[in-house]
């Protein structure tokens, strides 16, 4: 146990990985690593799409841009530790180290929920309001709700690392866990930790509440908007654009909210079903995300494959 001897707190941390499972680490690193290349693959052609075709510069493909960056950045927080611990058993972290993964990984979570809310406006505006789309999601908008979302991450999570800084830390160091979890790390503290419990829950439970109700919303205005259409195409095609938006918050909430209830309430879920439920988390919706947007949104679709055509045909030559 590493210790440091000027104010007797402990320096570094041991992350377990999954607990009652390390004899497969080995084999669970594979779709740890495979979900982490499609994320940083798929989100790279994504970005890359949109940045070469000018028909894409829209407030909708920039939400998915800011959405592919921000997913390859959190993908990364977590999945380059985990395969240190899987495959390489580097299971010691700095104690500082840890607090800085730990609030990457919590700000770009609530950086996330930010821009499916923002992606939510956008399809409002775009369907119920299309006559002033341009007017009202200009590309100073789009910038201005994205810094929001970030300003909105940075300082709801700043409190959690610098609380953790003032509790001491003196005999347990071992992390039931894949990567540095806000409460995972809080329950070692060696005093009480009301405060921290307290601000983490009510993190949580504002993020959830307030952009759950404000996508909810979004998609009431939007099924009432659309049922009024006339023309059943109409009503097919603007359901079809929000399909992909749909997908992505069903994948990146459910196991949240999973996560989120059984780290409080489930006392019989098994730990190791806990982290990897935590661990899909934060790498599944980052792989899937590309996949969902590159087959449901026909703009994308077809330029990837015309680059990819393309291409193909340039190397035959």
């Amino acid at each position: 146990m590493a210790v440091n001897a000027t104010r007797q707190q402990i320096a570094s941390f041991f992350l377990v990985g999954i607990p009652g499972l390390q004899n497969f680490h080995c084999w669970i690193g594979i779709p740890v690593c495979l979900l982490f290349v499609l994320t940083l693959l798929g989100n790279s052609i994504i970005i890359a799409t949109i940045k070469l075709e000018p028909s894409l510069h829209q407030p909708m493909y920039f939400f998915l841009c800011m959405l592919a960056t921000n997913d390859m950045c959190l993908a990364s927080s977590a999945a380059l530790k985990m395969l240190g611990i899987f495959w390489f058993d580097a299971h010691w972290i700095d104690f500082d180290v840890c607090l800085t993964q730990m609030y990457f990984i919590h700000t770009l979570c609530i950086m996330e929920s930010a821009i499916l809310v923002t992606m939510a406006f956008d399809r409002f505006v775009a369907i119920c309001i299309p006559l002033h789309y341009a007017s009202i999601l200009t590309t100073s908008m789009v910038t201005k709700l994205g810094l929001v979302g970030l300003i909105r991450g940075v300082l709801m999570v700043l409190p959690c690392p610098l609380l953790i800084k003032r509790l001491p830390y003196n005999t347990k160091y071992i992390i039931h866990h894949a990567y540095c979890e806000h409460m995972a790390v809080v329950k070692l503290a060696s005093a009480n930790t009301l405060i921290n419990r307290a601000y983490g829950i009510s993190v949580a439970l504002s993020v959830i509440t307030v952009d759950l109700g404000l996508i909810a919303t979004s998609y009431v205005k939007i099924l009432q908007a659309v049922f009024r259409l006339s023309s059943q195409n109409a009503r097919s095609k603007a359901l079809g654009t929000c399909a992909a938006h749909v997908c992505t918050m069903l994948v990146s909430y459910t196991p949240a909210l999973f996560s989120f209830l059984t780290h409080r309430i489930g006392k019989k879920v098994p730990p190791s079903v806990h982290i990897i439920v935590a661990s899909v988390y934060l790498l599944v919706p980052s792989a899937v995300n590309p996949v969902v947007y590159g087959v449901k949104t026909k703009q994308i679709r077809d330029r990837v494959i015309d680059l990819f055509f393309t291409h193909k045909k340039l190397s035959e030559k």
